[in-house]
């Protein structure tokens, strides 16, 4: 298995990481959404994605917002909460609305906001399509929903075969490292799985719906024991793979929104 190198870093409100914690689906699991993503973009949105990035793919952009975190840059340093929502158990997102911080939610709109203005400088464009895709998909995986009382399960401490880790990084990165593939591989398997009908009823473009549905999923991956083996990736490989899924439709049907022309 592929090991990855971690930085250390800050996901706040997961808040403070320590050595060995992961990003929301890590490396791979962004490229992989973006790249799902890139299958289903309308025309208008190919054009238009084009024009801000030039030759650089969401499979490239995905993951940058997550790479510029260790720049020096006070934006970065603030930008840590973008990247999550925390939702109590019981709750829902519409009960306990976005901290003073801000949120992946609020972060979305702002992003959004900006992307679509013809008039902010190329490069605020470009950070905020590039936040667009990497949050959508933060927003699919389970644990970038977390309950607020374990830093997204960063706390919950597990053994994934040999190896300590804790159950955030086995969702961010492990199951997904653990198949021994490329993220263009990894499209190869899944995206050809993806039907017509599940584009057409998956391409909900309100962030609350992918909030409420990984608060449902993130309940119920907890595991019992600590030691993880292979019947905990037999357990949970279809979910990872259908947020996966889920993440880079949506994606692409958020692209297809922001740039649908009018006229």
């Amino acid at each position: 298995m592929k090991k990855l190198i971690t930085l250390g870093l800050l996901i706040p409100g997961l808040v403070m990481l320590t050595t060995g914690s992961a990003y929301a689906w890590g490396q791979n699991g962004h490229r992989i959404t973006g790249k799902i993503a890139e299958l289903h973009l309308s025309a208008d949105a190919k054009a238009a994605i084009k024009e801000l990035l030039g030759k650089e793919g969401l499979a490239e952009a995905s993951h940058w917002p997550d790479f510029m975190r260790s720049s020096r840059d006070p934006f970065w340093k603030r930008s840590g909460p973008y990247h999550y929502v925390t939702v109590p158990k019981g709750k829902t997102y519409q009960e306990v609305q976005a901290p003073e911080r801000g949120d992946a939610v609020t972060a979305l709109k702002m992003f959004t906001k900006i992307v679509k203005d013809k008039k902010a400088p190329l490069k605020e464009r470009q950070r905020a399509l590039r936040f667009i895709v990497h949050l959508i998909g933060d927003l699919h995986q389970p644990l970038h929903a977390g309950n607020g009382t374990d830093r997204g399960a960063n706390d919950i401490k597990v053994t994934f075969f040999d190896e300590e880790t804790n159950l955030h990084s086995v969702w961010d990165t492990k199951i997904i490292e653990s198949q021994n593939l490329s993220y263009t591989e990894y499209v190869n398997f899944i995206a050809p799985d993806i039907t017509a009908d599940q584009v057409k009823r998956w391409s909900v473009t309100d962030p609350l719906v992918w909030i409420a549905e990984s608060t449902k999923i993130r309940d119920t991956i907890y595991p019992v024991k600590t030691r993880l083996w292979y019947n905990y990736i037999y357990d949970h490989r279809a979910t990872v793979n259908k947020r996966l899924s889920m993440g880079g439709v949506r994606i692409a049907a958020y692209l297809n929104d922001i740039f649908k022309k009018t006229s």
